[in-house]
Formats: structure tokens, C-alpha cells, sequence
């Protein structure tokens, strides 16, 4: 144990506080737990060793006492427990450390369900990974309808919910709820369910408001004591319905690399039949395999950049420097622009005006936008007040002289160089110096845009991606000129928008499209030169990717493809060639290779054939990855962006690059690729990998 606690040194002890309750209703008293590290809701408890010692000395003196009616455990406000504390992992070295934490955890939380009188698990707030499981382990639970939080979110990092979670999960709801929170919602970007859904699935046997939550739970617990309630939950069927269960599970995850969901999906198979101590020793087996795994490493570094680095980025100038921004301009009224309207509106609640050249195509854009508005009125994600100043907010005007009063501007226009520097021209003439001019452009030159105004300086790039509702990156460009309050305007925005923004240098293409256009040329010319379209779609099948490189080229659109492959071209000519192939495919007005029913279109196939050097799937690969081991080694010291987690951070959130994966120079490195095509790798051993 105490060289379990060496590694967590930098542990926050989550205290295990015990204090007497006299229960209502004569039920009797009550050892009441409440897990508090000492810091508000902002640092949320979490059990490292330190912390489940702290549980277990806790339960060591109630179990010692004869006078108890029941046993409870809650949170401090806001915060019941947010899982394990991971800070320690990378320093486990051994398979042997990885099981013991396994154990230790084990040996705490299967204590408040085999106590002498029942315990109660108060989930006052956000309940994750082993916070539900401590939860689970209960003989009963309470939950608030104003718990934000409730997941199992262990399958996305590369771990399994090995503290109780796969085997007391399944046998209290059965394996097809389970398996919806312990697999599919964190594959699906970490989804969570709140405390209400928590309670409609059975996790929690009641529901109280937050506002006396705790007073209404020990009223219940006291009635369920004292036999007044009867606290019922459905039979779990342990046969054929079990097995289907996992069945659908199964082919649900088929193709899919990742070890972690697997493993989960084996566990909740075996605890139809396996015994306490059974599921709970499989469990121990899986951590300590998993925690030795790179897939773990990898997903913590993942969840580092993203949770972290997202939050801190480098380069940013102070933000003391930002200026306010109370109303914002759209030039251009397509779908992009209608979702920058809409996002602008919602996030800083500010008026928001877009221009066009005709009012048709602007009333058009306005029109989409309100109708995103009671889109989102209807699923209840606003209210009607909410959806009323939302519209209210969006306006068009066909005259740029609306901008007048505005702080930040930005155009969502044509993807052409003269036609941005005309539009930036006719801004310029009608807003205040200070007034922000933000391009959403995906590939050309901000310093170029700018060069012909009176004031480049207020010139900055503000690339989202599609969909603007969904995708979080935002990688925001300084331009040549760009000075520093511009900078700090479009960093202060993008976080009010809620946005992920990494600082990018003024290079072709930025970051993430440059880097998928160089994977879709690779690929492309494999095809050109008479792979087939089907072998080249399977080649990136191992990494795990959200889409196919095809599918990919069809959702972005080959036009804007090719467009982009055209700006990279003219730049770096050796590594960008021009497909002419694909030039065919966009003047044939294809919209893809696939037709709607997602066969392959035999038009779309004739273009595409006539080479003579077909390439197999992992020649198709191998090809690929050199290719991007060397573009983003010439990114790196083209000083494209400050380190390698910026690349990996760009790509997770920008092209869903998968978290076990720890991004894209994490994988390179760990296949070698790194090493074979630029002479050394991108991150130290150690990093997004097993220590050396």
C-alpha cells in the first residue's frame, strides 16, 4: 500500500467526514460519509490511494459500532466523486502496482455493501466513473434532479469500470441499460445522463429536488428502515435476453480497434452468471492489463490535452488585453454563416447582423438561423423567452454600413482571395479602428487578406469547423500583422463561444486540413494509380477513424477538397500533387463516390479507374502515415504551432482523431513511423506510451 501511495504523491486526498444523524421517524441514527477533499466544486473528490485509505479507516470505526441503524455517503455541494485519480498511472510500472490498485479499490467500496445494517448512497452531484461506483456498491440510492452528471466514461480513456461497475451495473439494470452507459456513451463523445435519466433507468431508487435533496433523503431512508417503503426494482432476465444483450453489443463494436470496450463488454457477459467475488476478480484481471497498456496512456494523454491544454493554450496573449465585444457582423448569409450567426447570438447574446448582396439569399440566411433557434426550442434545449431574444438578436441588412457600431466582424464567404480582400475593403470603411476583422477561411493566407487595409493588424483567422454546433476546435491564425489585443479579442471570444481555440501560425491549409488533405492525397493518388476505391477505404480501418477517407471527401465535398488541395499545391508542390482524377469527379458534379443508398457510384468508379499499380490495403497505410509523420515533422519546425499536443489536440477535436489513438504523433511514434521517416520520435518515451 504504502508503495501504491508513493506514486500518488501529488494526490488531493478526498476525506471520508463521519458525522451522527438521528434519522425521523424513531428509525434510529445514522453514520453519515461525506467525501470532501477540501476545495470547492471546481477540483471535484477523487479516490487515490490516499483517499480510499481515508474511506476504509472511516468504515473500520462504523463497522466497530453496535448502535447504528444504517450507514450513508454523500458529496460536498455540487460534487458526489468524479471517479479514480489518474494523476499516478503513468507512474505504474508494473503489472503487479496496477493490480493493487485494482484490489484496493475493491477491497474499500465492496465494504458498504456487506455492512451489518443497510447503506444509502445520497448522489447529491456529478457521480463519474468510480463515484458511481462507489454509489453501486450501496444497498440503496438517492439521487438529486439536479445532478448534471452521471457516466461511466472509463471505455474512452482505455480503461474499464473496474471498481464494481461492469458486474453491479448490469445485475441492478440489466445489460442492455448497462452496456449504454459503460460502452455507447463514451464512445459517443463522453455522453453523460443526468440525475433525473439516472433515476428513469434504475440506477437510483428515488428522486428528490436539490433544494432539501438531503433532508428528503434521510426522510426516505428512514421509511425504508422502518419498512414503510418498499423500495422495488425489476427481475433481471438472466437468460436469452442477457445474451442478446451482448450479442447486439458485439456487432455494435465489431471493426472497432480499441481493446477497453471489448474487455467491458466480456465483463458484463460473464456477470450474468459469475459471483461477487468472480466479476470483481475479472475486473481486477482488466485494469492491471489495461492500466499496462499504451491504449491507457495514450487516452489520458488525450483527456489531458483536451481537458487542460484546451483550456490553457499556448501562445495566447493576456487576455487583460482583449476588448469587449457587444455586436457582431456575419458577411455572407449561406449555411456557415447562418450557423456563426446562430452560435454568436446564443453564446454572447449580443446582437448579431448579417449582409448579403441580394435579399433573398439574406432573408434565406436569417430564416435558417431562427429556424435552428426553434429547433432547439422544440427538444427543450431553450425556453420560449430564450428562443423570442435569440430571433431577436439575428437581423440582415442588405447595406455594410450595419457593421458601423460593431466590435467583430466576421466573413463566411466564397473561399477566392479577391473576393475576401474586396469584402474586408468595403468592412473597413464603415467600422471603428478597433473593430476585429475575423476570417473563417480553411486555407488561405490571413497575412495576404489583409495586406491591402488600412489596419492588418485587426486581421485574425477564426477557422471552425463543420458543424459549427458540434465540432470544438477553433484554431485561430495571427496573420503577419496581427497585433496582440486582436489576438486576445478572438482567444476571449472563442472561449465565450465555448470553443477549444489553438493559436496557429499563417500557413496554407493551418493545421487540421492540411493534414487530411495530405492523408486524402496519399490515398487518392494510391486510387490514381489503380488501387481500388474499396481497398483504399479499408486501409485506415485499424486507426479507428470516425470516417473513411471516401466518406470523408463526400462530407467535406470534392470541390472544397480540391480547392484546398489547390492552395497546398501551389505552396508545397512536391508533397500536394493535383489529382486530376478528382479534378473530374468535381467537373462531373459529383457530390462523392457514394450514391445515397452508400453503394458505390459506377460513374464515380469509371473516373477514378485506368492505373496499372494497385496497392494493397496496408501498402495503401503505410504510405499514408509516412506521409504524415512527415508533413507534421515540417509543421513542427515550420513553427505551424508551439509543440506536438497542439497537432494531437487539433485533430482530436477537429477530424475526431480517436482518444485511444492519444491523437495522431502518439500512434506514429508507437508503430515506429516517427523514428523511420524523421530520425526521432515527437514525444518522449513515457508520453502517450508505457514508460521506456
Amino acid at each position: 500500500m504504502s508503495d501504491i501511495k508513493d506514486l500518488f504523491k501529488d494526490e488531493v486526498v478526498t476525506k471520508a467526514l463521519v458525522r451522527d444523524v438521528t434519522l425521523p421517524h424513531g428509525a434510529g441514527t445514522m453514520a453519515l460519509i461525506t467525501l470532501d477533499n477540501g476545495h470547492d466544486h471546481t477540483k471535484p473528490n477523487t479516490f487515490g490511494p490516499g483517499g480510499l485509505s481515508a474511506l476504509s479507516e472511516a468504515l473500520d470505526a462504523i463497522a466497530a459500532r453496535d448502535d447504528l441503524a444504517a450507514v450513508g455517503i454523500t458529496g460536498k455541494p455540487f460534487i458526489f466523486a468524479v471517479g479514480a485519480d489518474l494523476k499516478g498511472v503513468p507512474l505504474i510500472t508494473t503489472r503487479e502496482q496496477a493490480k493493487a490498485i485494482a484490489e484496493l479499490g475493491h477491497a474499500v467500496f465492496r465494504r458498504l455493501g456487506e455492512l451489518p445494517v443497510p447503506s444509502f448512497a445520497f448522489v447529491n452531484g456529478a457521480a463519474l466513473g468510480g463515484g458511481l461506483e462507489v454509489a453501486l456498491h450501496c444497498t440503496y440510492r438517492t439521487i438529486s434532479a439536479g445532478v448534471p452528471a452521471v457516466a461511466l466514461p472509463e471505455c474512452l480513456l482505455g480503461l474499464v469500470p473496474g471498481w464494481g461497475g461492469t458486474y453491479l451495473l448490469p445485475n441492478l439494470i440489466g445489460p442492455e441499460k448497462a452496456l449504454r452507459l459503460i460502452v455507447d456513451n463514451p464512445l459517443a463523445n463522453n455522453k453523460t445522463i443526468n440525475g433525473r435519466q439516472a433515476f428513469q433507468l434504475g440506477i437510483a431508487d428515488a428522486l428528490f429536488e436539490p433544494a432539501d435533496f438531503l433532508e428528503e433523503s434521510l426522510s426516505w431512508a428512514a421509511r425504508v428502515i422502518k419498512g414503510e417503503v418498499q423500495v422495488q426494482r425489476p427481475e433481471i432476465d438472466r437468460g436469452r435476453a442477457w445474451e442478446e444483450a451482448v450479442e447486439r453489443a458485439r456487432a455494435a463494436l465489431a471493426g472497432k480497434p480499441q481493446a477497453a470496450p471489448h474487455r467491458a463488454l466480456e465483463l458484463v457477459a460473464a456477470a450474468r452468471t459469475a459471483s461477487r467475488d468472480e466479476g470483481f476478480a475479472a475486473e481486477d484481471e482488466a485494469l492491471a492489463d489495461l492500466i499496462m497498456s499504451d491504449e491507457l496512456r495514450a487516452g489520458l494523454y488525450a483527456f489531458e490535452l483536451t481537458q487542460k491544454r484546451a483550456k490553457r493554450p499556448a501562445g495566447a496573449p493576456d487576455k487583460s488585453l482583449a476588448r469587449p465585444v457587444t455586436k457582431v457582423g456575419v458577411v455572407g448569409a449561406g449555411l456557415m454563416a447562418g450557423q456563426l450567426a446562430l452560435l454568436f447570438a446564443r453564446r454572447l447574446q449580443v446582437p448579431v447582423v448579417m449582409t448579403d448582396l441580394d435579399q433573398e439569399r439574406l432573408d434565406k440566411g436569417v430564416a435558417y438561423a431562427h429556424g435552428e433557434i426553434d429547433k432547439l426550442l422544440a427538444k427543450g434545449r431553450i425556453s420560449a423567452d430564450e428562443a423570442s431574444r435569440f430571433k431577436g438578436l439575428i437581423t440582415g441588412s442588405l447595406d455594410k454600413a450595419a457593421f458601423a457600431d460593431a466590435d467583430f466582424v466576421i466573413e463566411a464567404v466564397f473561399e477566392e482571395m479577391a473576393v475576401k480582400q474586396k469584402v474586408f475593403a468595403e468592412v473597413e470603411a464603415v467600422v471603428s479602428a478597433e473593430c476585429v476583422l475575423a476570417t473563417n477561411t480553411s486555407s488561405l493566407s490571413v497575412t495576404e487578406m489583409a495586406s491591402g487595409l488600412q489596419h492588418p493588424e485587426r486581421v485574425v483567422g477564426f477557422h471552425f469547423f463543420n458543424p459549427v454546433a458540434v465540432l470544438p476546435l477553433l484554431e485561430v491564425v495571427r496573420g503577419g500583422a496581427t497585433d496582440e489585443a486582436t489576438l486576445a479579442t478572438a482567444f476571449a471570444v472563442g472561449k465565450q463561444l465555448k470553443k477549444s481555440c489553438v493559436l496557429v501560425k499563417d500557413a496554407p491549409a493551418f493545421v487540421v486540413n492540411r493534414l487530411l488533405v495530405r492523408l486524402l492525397a496519399e490515398i487518392m493518388a494510391a486510387v490514381d494509380e489503380g488501387t481500388p476505391i474499396e481497398v483504399a477505404e479499408r486501409a485506415t480501418a485499424p486507426l479507428g477513424l470516425p470516417m473513411t477517407p471516401f466518406t470523408l471527401l463526400g462530407l467535406v465535398g470534392p470541390a472544397i477538397a480540391l480547392h484546398v488541395n489547390e492552395t497546398l499545391h501551389a505552396a508545397f508542390p512536391d508533397r500536394f500533387p493535383l489529382s486530376g482524377k478528382l479534378a473530374k469527379l468535381v467537373a462531373a458534379g459529383k457530390k462523392g463516390v457514394y450514391l445515397p443508398d452508400l453503394t458505390l457510384d459506377p460513374e464515380a468508379v469509371e473516373i477514378f479507374s485506368g492505373g496499372t499499380s494497385p496497392s494493397t490495403e496496408e501498402q495503401v497505410r503505410e504510405r499514408a502515415l509516412r506521409a504524415l509523420a512527415q508533413e507534421i515533422r515540417i509543421m513542427l519546425d515550420e513553427g505551424v504551432v508551439a509543440e506536438p499536443a497542439d497537432i494531437d489536440l487539433c485533430m482530436i477535436l477537429g477530424a475526431g482523431w480517436p482518444f485511444h489513438l492519444g491523437g495522431i504523433t502518439p500512434y506514429l511514434d508507437r508503430i515506429g513511423v516517427s523514428q523511420q521517416v524523421t530520425g526521432r520520435r515527437f514525444l518522449p518515451p513515457g508520453v502517450a506510451s508505457l514508460p521506456a
